[in-house]
C-alpha cells in the first residue's frame, strides 16, 4: 500500500520532466530574500505621520497637545517613533532606567591599558669587576666616582683608579705600613684631587694628574675638606693654606661613619655609631663654636647612609644599621621626619637620582640587594640582586645613569638604574647646546 511521509522534503517528479533538474522548495520561508514582518510594524502610526504633515491646522499649540496625548497613551513621543529600524544608534533609554551592565561597558579604557608603564630597569649588572681584598667593614667608605669619570676604589692598603671611559686601571698609592689600611676615599667636586683617609688617623690629599701626594691633610665643601674620626670628632681642613686645620666639631660620642655636605654648602650631615644624626652649619655661631642646628635621635642603630636630595636642598635621607633597618627622610630646616620605611635589612648606603624623583639604597643581610624607591611615596620600584655578601658602598657616575656597588663578596657591580628616556635625553642635549651657543655668542 502507498503511504505518505510527512517528513519527506523531496516532491514527486512532474510528468514529462524526468530528465530535468529537481527543484526543491526552500526549507525556511524568506530564506532567499528579505520579507518584512508586518506584525512588528506600526502601520497606523505611519499613516498618521504621513497624513498629518499636510494638515493645515497643525499649530504649535496643537502639536504640543498631540505630543502630550501620545506620551500619555503610548508612553513615547510619536515624532521620535520609527516604523522600521535596520541600523543606526539605539534609542535613548527611558528616564530613570538603569542597566546592570553599565559599569562593565561604560569604561573608556580598562585599568590595565590606562596604567602608565614604568621605565625598563635592567635586573642584571652592566659590568662586574673584581675587588680582591676589599675590607668587609660597615664603617668604611671605600668607593667614590669623580666628575671626570674615574672610580676610586680602596682595596685594603691600596687605592686604584678605574677609568670608566677607557677601562684603564691605575694604582694610585700603596701604604707601606702593614698594620695600616685605607678607610675612606672622596673626590673634590672638580675631580682633580682625591682625599684618602687611613686607619692611623691620617688624611692624604692626592693630585690625580701628577699622581702624587700634595699633603697629609672626607667630605668636600669647595676648598674645605671635612673628616670624621673614630673618637667622634669632625675636623675641617682648608686645603689652600699650610696650617690647614681650621675647626673641630664635637657632637658624637662614638665614631663618625657617615659624613656629607649639602649641595648648596650650607649644612654638613654626620651620622655616628651612637645612632645620632647631626646637622652642622657651614659658619660658626655667635659664640665662635660650631653647634648642631638639628640632632635626630629616632634611629636605633648606627647611621652610615646619609644623602642630600639634589632638588630639595633641605631634604636629607638617612639609613640605620642592623638594629634599626629604617630609611628616614628629614626636613633639616623644620627638624621634622617627613617619612620612614622599614627596609628589613641593614642600610649601608643611599644615593639620590638626578634624573628621577627616586633614590637607591644598598643593603646587607639577608638579601644583600639594591632597592630603588619612589619619592615622596616611598613605594618600592624594584630590587637588584646579585651580590652574595652585604653591600658596603654605593657611588654614582657623573652622568647620573650608573650606580656602582661595592660588596663584601669582593666584586664591584655597575647597574644602569637611572637610564634617561631617549626623547628627554635629546631635549636635554638640545638645551645644553643652545646654552653653550649663547655663551659663545656672549664671549665673542
Amino acid at each position: 500500500p502507498n503511504r505518505s511521509y510527512s517528513g519527506s522534503k523531496t516532491p514527486s517528479k512532474p510528468p514529462g520532466k524526468s530528465g530535468s533538474k529537481v527543484q526543491s522548495t526552500p526549507t525556511k520561508a524568506g530564506g532567499d530574500r528579505y520579507i518584512p514582518n508586518r506584525s512588528a510594524m506600526q502601520m497606523e502610526m505611519a499613516n498618521f505621520l504621513l497624513t498629518k504633515e499636510n494638515d493645515p491646522e497643525n499649530s504649535p499649540t496643537k502639536k504640543e497637545q498631540q505630543k502630550s496625548w501620545a506620551m500619555n497613551l503610548n508612553g513615547f513621543d510619536v515624532e521620535e517613533a520609527k516604523i522600521l529600524r535596520l541600523s543606526g544608534k539605539p534609542q535613548n533609554a527611558p528616564e530613570g532606567y538603569q542597566n546592570n551592565l553599565k559599569v562593565l561597558y561604560s569604561q573608556k579604557t580598562t585599568p590595565a591599558s590606562s596604567r602608565k608603564h614604568g621605565r625598563y630597569i635592567p635586573s642584571m649588572p652592566d659590568r662586574i669587576l673584581d675587588a680582591p681584598e676589599i675590607r668587609n667593614d660597615y664603617y668604611l667608605n671605600l668607593v667614590d666616582w669623580s666628575s671626570q669619570n674615574f672610580l676610586a676604589v680602596a682595596l685594603d692598603n691600596c687605592v686604584y683608579l678605574w677609568n670608566h671611559s677607557s677601562g684603564e686601571i691605575i694604582q694610585l698609592l700603596q701604604i707601606e705600613n702593614p698594620d695600616d689600611y685605607v678607610s675612606s676615599v672622596s673626590w673634590i667636586k672638580e675631580g682633580n684631587y682625591l682625599a684618602v683617609g687611613t686607619r692611623n688617623a691620617e688624611v692624604q690629599l692626592w693630585d690625580i694628574q701628577q699622581q702624587k701626594r700634595l699633603r697629609r691633610a672626607l667630605s668636600w665643601n669647595s676648598y674645605i675638606l671635612s673628616s670624621g674620626s673614630r673618637t667622634g670628632h669632625i675636623h675641617h681642613h682648608d686645603v689652600r693654606v699650610a696650617e690647614h686645620h681650621v675647626a673641630t666639631l664635637t657632637g658624637h660620642t662614638q665614631e663618625v661613619c657617615g659624613l656629607k655636605w649639602s649641595l648648596d654648602g650650607r649644612y654638613l650631615a654626620s651620622g655616628g655609631n651612637d645612632n645620632l644624626v647631626n646637622i652642622w652649619p657651614s659658619v660658626q655661631g655667635d659664640s665662635g663654636d660650631f653647634t648642631p642646628v638639628q640632632t635626630f635621635t629616632q634611629h636605633q642603630g648606627a647611621v652610615k647612609a646619609v644623602a642630600w636630595c639634589p632638588w630639595q636642598s633641605s631634604v636629607l635621607a638617612t639609613g640605620g644599621g642592623t638594629s634599626d633597618r629604617h630609611i628616614r627622610i628629614w626636613n633639616v630646616c623644620s627638624g621634622t621626619c617627613l617619612s620612614a620605611v622599614d627596609a628589613h635589612s641593614q642600610v649601608c648606603s643611599i644615593l639620590w637620582s638626578t634624573t628621577y624623583k627616586e633614590f637607591v639604597s644598598g643593603h646587607g643581610f639577608a638579601q644583600n640587594q639594591l632597592v630603588i624607591w619612589k619619592y615622596p611615596s616611598m613605594a618600592k620600584v624594584t630590587e637588584l640582586r646579585g651580590h652574595t655578601a652585604r653591600v658596603l658602598n654605593l657611588s654614582m657616575s657623573p652622568d647620573g645613569v650608573t650606580v656602582a656597588s661595592a660588596a663584601a663578596d669582593e666584586t664591584l657591580r655597575l647597574w644602569r638604574c637611572f637610564e634617561m628616556d631617549p626623547i628627554k635625553k635629546k631635549e636635554k642635549e638640545k638645551a645644553n647646546s643652545a646654552k653653550s651657543s649663547i655663551i659663545h655668542q656672549g664671549i665673542r
